[in-house]
């Protein structure tokens, strides 16, 4: 999956949260949490709750890591090395 919850994990290093805290903190199942151990997808509500209980932005939370055939995809990809071929 193109997301990861490392922020999240860090986040709760930081203020000496356990996930079983966040767990009962925003009331959520333990299988939500082990969704995000593996990340896997949660739903935005869960995700608005963490926001919330810990005040901290979406990007304190989850990051996206683009697939590396994403990056092959991009218009752009390349393209300096072609420009280069024709001077």
């Amino acid at each position: 999956m193109p997301f990861n919850y490392k922020p999240l994990f860090k986040l709760l290093i930081d203020k000496d949260m356990s996930k079983e805290d966040l767990r009962k903190t925003i009331s959520t199942s333990s299988r939500t949490i082990t969704k995000m151990n593996k990340g896997e997808y949660v739903a935005l509500e869960v995700l608005d709750r963490i926001c919330s209980a810990l005040r901290a932005p979406i990007q304190n939370v989850i990051e996206h890591e683009p697939a590396a055939s994403a990056e092959a995809d991009e218009p752009d990809a390349g393209r300096e090395g072609k420009e280069q071929a024709h001077d």
